[in-house]
Order: C-alpha cells, then sequence, then structure tokens
C-alpha cells in the first residue's frame, strides 16, 4: 500500500493508530501540571536518544547558528530543545482539547496596544509568528485577547487533519491552508487578524535568500506579497513558556513601519531579524528539528 494512500472509512485498521494518539492527546489535555511536564519531558528525552537523524539535523542548525558556544554548550542546546519540544507536544494537546479560558491566568500580553493600533487601521492585520514548540498552546492564548485566524500546513493523514482543523477551528477563527494565498487575503480584507509563519524552508522556487543568524537563509517572499496586496499592517509577535514551565509570555511588537518596500530581500532580512531577536530569548523552544537551511544558493553544498 502506498504511503500516500488512506481508507476512506477511519474505522480502518490503518487509522487504529490514529485514534489511539487522539486519545492520548485528550488524556495529556487534562493532566495535572506536573504530570503533563513529566510526560513532555519524557518524549522530548526519548526523541533526543532515538531520533539520530533529528538529533543531527538540531546540531547542524544550532553549530551553524551559535558558534559562539563550546560543543559541549551546543550538545547541552540539543538535548533542551527535545525536551521544550516534547512539552510543546503536550501543550499543543491541551490548546487542542481544552477551554483555553481555564488557562488565562498563565499568560501575560505585553504590547497588546500594538495590535490593538494595527487593528484600528480597519485594513486587517498579519500576525507573524514563529515556529516555537509553544506554537499552538500560544494560538489558543492569544485567542483570550484577539479572535485570528491561521495559516497551516494541511496534515496528510486525513483523520488526523479532520482532528486538527476542529481543533484548530475552535481556537481560531478560520484555519486557512497555506497554499491558499486568496484565502489569506480576502480574511485580511474583511478586516480579520491573520497570523502567518514565514519562517520556515519551501524551497527556492517561492524564496530569497537572505540572512539569519549569519547564515544565507531561503526565505519565502508571500510575507511582503501579502502585505502588498492587502495594504495590512505587518505585526511581529513572541510567545514564549517562562522559566517556570507554568506560565506564558504573548509579546506583539510595533507593525513594521514602511513594510513592504521595492526590496524583497531587504523586507525578508527585516522579517528575519525579528525571527532572530525572538529565538535568540529562548533557543532551545524553536523547532530546531527543522531543516532550516536546506535550500542553499547556487554552488554552496548542503548543510545536512
Amino acid at each position: 500500500m502506498s504511503k500516500t494512500h488512506y481508507p476512506s472509512s477511519f474505522a480502518h485498521p490503518r487509522y487504529w493508530g490514529t485514534w489511539l494518539a487522539i486519545g492520548a492527546m485528550y488524556v495529556a489535555a487534562w493532566l495535572p501540571w506536573n504530570i503533563k511536564l513529566w510526560v513532555g519531558k519524557t518524549i522530548g528525552l526519548l526523541a533526543w536518544r532515538f531520533a539520530k537523524r533529528r538529533r543531527h539535523i538540531t546540531a547542524t542548525n544550532l553549530a551553524l547558528c551559535f558558534p559562539e558556544k563550546s560543543a559541549d554548550e551546543q550538545q547541552a542546546l540539543v538535548r533542551d530543545t527535545f525536551i521544550a519540544n516534547g512539552i510543546g507536544l503536550v501543550e499543543t494537546a491541551t490548546g487542542w482539547c481544552r477551554d483555553a479560558e481555564a488557562l488565562r491566568h498563565r499568560v501575560a500580553y505585553n504590547g497588546q496596544e500594538h495590535l490593538a493600533h494595527a487593528k484600528a487601521q480597519g485594513k486587517g492585520v498579519l500576525v507573524v509568528g514563529i515556529h516555537f514548540s509553544t506554537l499552538d498552546l500560544g494560538g489558543a492564548l492569544h485567542s483570550l485577547f484577539f479572535p485570528a485566524d491561521v495559516v497551516y500546513r494541511p496534515h496528510n493523514n486525513p483523520l488526523f487533519e479532520r482532528f486538527m482543523t476542529r481543533a484548530r477551528s475552535r481556537i481560531f477563527g478560520q484555519a486557512i491552508d497555506r497554499h491558499d494565498l486568496r484565502g489569506v487575503v480576502r480574511r485580511i480584507k474583511a478586516g480579520h487578524i491573520v497570523w502567518y509563519s514565514p519562517d520556515q524552508d519551501f524551497g527556492r522556487d517561492v524564496s530569497v535568500f537572505a540572512p539569519l543568524f549569519d547564515q544565507q537563509a531561503a526565505t519565502i517572499r508571500l510575507t511582503s506579497k501579502i502585505a502588498r496586496m492587502t495594504g495590512a499592517p505587518v505585526v511581529p509577535l513572541m510567545f514564549h513558556r517562562n522559566p517556570d514551565n507554568r506560565t506564558y509570555t504573548i509579546e506583539c511588537l510595533p507593525a513594521f513601519e514602511n513594510f513592504p518596500s521595492r526590496d524583497e530581500v531587504a523586507d525578508a532580512t527585516r522579517v528575519n531579524q525579528f525571527i532572530e531577536r525572538a529565538i535568540r530569548k529562548h533557543p532551545e523552544q524553536y523547532l530546531w528539528l527543522h531543516r532550516r537551511f536546506k535550500t542553499r544558493p547556487e554552488g554552496q553544498e548542503g548543510f545536512y
């Protein structure tokens, strides 16, 4: 059976593992916080030990981005990254399966006035987020303050896609396929806030090369394109788990000024400068397991 083929019936044995994973997420969402953290840390440590390919990708990314750290410090950060992302899986379950109102006491939102000011302009808002391990819980907690739509990548598994989309549709106003540019533009022009994360490598055809941690990174052009098509302000937003592992901070910054420009590389550089600034605050919480520098400029060898 092809890896890309799924049966039409969700009762098919091929989906039993997916049902089990969905059930585990519901259970994890309701665990006491201490146990939730222990489960997440255990998942992260198991992945760190056995997911050799992802560990290699993470170690490569961190060596490229933090050359000033010693080899031991880099390896410690690799381990911490897996732990943070393991906790992030449990946080995702919490964001998808629980009412965010029950978690309001765990979040502080700094800079709300910047998003409120952007929204008041009546052109909609494009919020630039980042793929931290806390991303989905962050979206749920952000919804307590501002309703927003989200741009996402559909899952290949139809059952998990339905579960994920329903969960995100409960959190956000609308979950928009990342390939649906018209849908994104339409929602922004209707005055909505759309949360979008442009920090992954989508290949040469849709990107320009712009510096990120002193590396040339393939950076998607869509941020400035959406801003140009809609006239909407582009607002950077950060979300982090605090050191106590119990509370969270959302931080909204002022909208980019004079954005977009006529220079796509300059625009991509500004976005990457924000992304780097946010990552440096809590580097272990970033999704370093992704091959961020996969696409290289012509003539350069790959890193992975």
